[in-house]
């Protein structure tokens, strides 16, 4: 079972897997046929979310959810235009060998706003990258259309990941995430990044109106090497 509720909307993880590897999941989920009308694909260094067939495109429902780089390391998840901006920063503080804060994202997210739908939809996201002594770092956050972005400087463990979602997990009555709730948690004891999409996908199954909401499940996790990222998909 989802450990955000049955309907956690869009929803991302980051945490380490039982070898202490760094890893990174996101899952589309969708009340509507339009919701889930929709595929995650390859594209370069990344994953879209994409329409399927000949559907408009739609910026709030299409858009680049994973991007990566196996020279710094760093990765960069979230749930619409913010990502490659996410990406771009942290690679950039790693290239100057800065410091990796938490405050590039808040201001990211509070550029972005929540987006601009009838349910005030949180933007969410995050990044793993390194720190100064190679490190990984994960750093997690949220911007609700109510209060300032929030973000978490995470403590990974091994075999378990941390995530955020943009809703409470009411299938009838969706609201935004409370922050003030704590972040979910998923203990996950694969090794592979397609193993870590199909276990998102399966405990994340609940139906509407007769319908599975699960859209896709993306899993990727960082090799040996500390730099190298094997990304796979689940697609419905």
């Amino acid at each position: 079972m989802n450990p955000n509720g049955p309907y956690p909307g869009r929803q991302l993880f980051l945490g380490m897997t039982i070898t202490g590897g760094p890893a990174v999941a996101y899952l589309v989920t969708g009340r509507s046929p339009a919701s889930r009308e929709r595929k995650a694909s390859p594209l370069n260094s990344g994953i879209i979310i994409g329409p399927i067939g000949n559907q408009p495109y739609d910026p709030l429902r299409h858009y680049t959810c994973i991007t990566y780089d196996n020279v710094s390391g760093t990765i960069a998840v979230s749930n619409g235009i913010q990502t490659d901006a996410i990406f771009e920063t942290y690679k950039l503080l790693f290239n100057t060998n800065s410091l990796p804060t938490k405050g590039f994202m808040e201001n990211i997210l509070d550029g972005a706003q929540a987006e601009p739908d009838s349910m005030h939809t949180p933007r969410i996201a995050g990044v793993v990258t390194n720190s100064n002594d190679n490190q990984p770092v994960f750093i997690l956050g949220i911007k609700r259309h109510d209060i300032p972005a929030k973000t978490y400087w995470l403590e990974a463990t091994p075999g378990t990941l941390i995530g955020i979602s943009t809703y409470n997990g009411n299938l009838e009555n969706p609201q935004a995430f409370d922050t003030e709730a704590g972040l979910a948690k998923i203990e996950f004891k694969g090794k592979t990044a397609i193993e870590l999409a199909e276990h998102l996908f399966e405990i994340s199954k609940a139906a509407y109106n007769g319908e599975d909401i699960r859209v896709c499940a993306v899993g990727s996790i960082r090799s040996e090497d500390r730099h190298t990222w094997q990304v796979a998909m689940r697609n419905r």
